[in-house]
């Protein structure tokens, strides 16, 4: 997102803010205002603050570095099967580290890059200190997970 982003406004018109600045923006069941759906993680910053960013991607370092800069709630990842050193879930303890919260879905349950399956079909496969306070846990479907957290 531009510099020249103000913030605020209607949902509506993040929406078309976000859209033209390339991020695919996707409001899920009303939620539009704490949730944000990215299929790379480099789409949350400067709209991500204080947000439930699910994203597609990989829950690497490199990961790590846009979700600190995007400042969520809760960052959600792919574990891209965790691989080798744990390189696919390298982000939760680099994020807990600064009070973010982080989890990953497993590999096998939801399409890495694709931040709508992460949502609709992934289970939570790891998490962090700051993500099982907020009431997460491993096995969970992600859907539920989310739920859990947003308004009614």
């Amino acid at each position: 997102m531009g510099s020249g982003h103000q913030g605020g406004g209607s949902v509506r018109g993040l929406g078309a803010s976000l859209k033209s600045a390339g991020c695919r923006w996707q409001p899920f069941n009303g939620l539009s205002k704490t949730l944000l759906l990215v299929d790379s993680i480099t789409e949350a910053v400067g709209v991500g603050a204080g947000r439930i960013v699910i994203s597609g991607s990989h829950g690497g370092v490199s990961s790590a570095r846009y979700a600190l800069q995007a400042a969520p709630l809760l960052a959600v990842f792919n574990d891209a099967g965790v691989g080798k050193d744990g390189a696919g879930i390298a982000a939760l303890p680099l994020l807990q580290a600064q009070g973010i919260a982080a989890c990953t879905v497993a590999h096998a349950s939801a399409r890495i890059g694709e931040a709508r399956s992460t949502l609709e079909d992934g289970i939570v496969s790891h998490l962090n200190e700051s993500a099982a306070l907020l009431g997460l846990a491993v096995g969970q479907p992600l859907r539920q997970a989310v739920a859990a957290l947003t308004p009614a």
